[in-house]
């Protein structure tokens, strides 16, 4: 059964202000898209008003057809703009930023899937603006194992993966070339790189998935060793895109916020208007993630110091 009426907990205000106007023009001035603004997401003015932004790097044409998503799906140029890693960290350094998480489409055309654009940015932006926590919402690169160890390398605060939805979902939701298992394979393979990068991932409900399967993919992502989790209501962006089966009601993500707590994760984000970047930069995130940058720089310190 299929649901149209949305429910009054998914209604949001518009967007507006002059702190979201000053930073729409700022990034048009750029060139710089932000996934907050291709995806319509409704919590734009929440995230962009509390610190945190999503910026989307390599375009704004993706290689992969999802049928959830609402950014655009074609062939991208090729062409990567060289400039783009240069506009985002000055664009960052401009908005002081306590937290960023930067994404992108799928470049399936590139041969590294844009990894080597990936680390640039976030190497630029630790350079510029050093106490702004970066995440990376990264694509799956394919399973490339080069192509994570160049992001990894990087260093980012945070290395985000999405499984989307449930194992079973996963071929009627996704692009035929994103599945369930090699999302999975890749948030594996970056903590087996660098055990000390916190990993996230994010599952949207209401597209007919039963609890017992969203229960089983929180326990194939903390296998994973998955440390931060989202779970949200899918929003189905228009027509051509699959339609809502059921609005989940925000008793059941107060249940699924409990379940990931008691299977493991770090910090859970649970409720109807979450998003995969929803308050990224929440404060125990931010915490936890700061605590273990001191401990590294701590530990570098002490290794320096003995090794003279």
């Amino acid at each position: 059964m299929l649901v149209d009426s949305k429910p009054e907990w998914l209604v949001v205000k518009p967007p507006g202000g002059s702190a979201h106007a000053s930073l729409k023009e700022l990034f048009r001035e750029l060139n710089l898209h932000t996934v907050c603004e291709e995806a319509h997401c409704p919590n734009i003015q929440e995230c962009w008003g509390g610190g945190t932004a999503t910026l989307m790097l390599m375009g704004d044409v993706c290689s992969r057809a999802c049928r959830f998503c609402m950014v655009t799906p074609g062939t991208p140029s090729g062409a990567l703009d060289a400039l783009e890693p240069e506009n985002v960290a000055f664009a960052l350094s401009e908005m002081g930023l306590t937290y960023v998480v930067l994404t992108s489409v799928d470049r399936d055309d590139l041969p590294d899937g844009g990894a080597a654009h990936f680390a640039r940015t976030v190497s630029l932006v630790k350079k510029s603006s050093p106490s702004t926590l970066v995440e990376v919402l990264i694509p799956d690169f394919q399973g490339d194992l080069d192509s994570l160890r160049v992001v990894a390398g990087a260093r980012p605060d945070v290395i985000a993966h999405n499984i989307e939805t449930t194992a079973s979902l996963t071929p009627k939701v996704r692009d035929p070339r994103a599945g369930y298992w090699q999302s999975l394979s890749v948030l594996r393979i970056v903590k087996k790189i660098d055990p000390h990068i916190f990993t996230k991932s994010s599952i949207m409900v209401g597209l007919g998935e039963t609890e017992e399967e969203v229960i089983a993919a929180m326990a194939d992502l903390r296998r994973a060793g998955v440390d931060f989790l989202t779970v949200g209501q899918y929003l189905r962006p228009s027509a051509r895109h699959l339609p809502v089966v059921e609005y989940v009601k925000p008793s059941q993500f107060q249940r699924y916020k409990e379940l990931g707590e008691e299977r493991g994760f770090r910090y859970v984000a649970a409720g109807p208007l979450v998003r995969s970047s929803y308050r990224a930069g929440e404060f125990f995130v931010r915490t936890a993630v700061r605590q273990t940058a001191e401990g590294r720089q701590s530990y570098m310190a002490s290794d320096v110091g003995t090794s003279v």
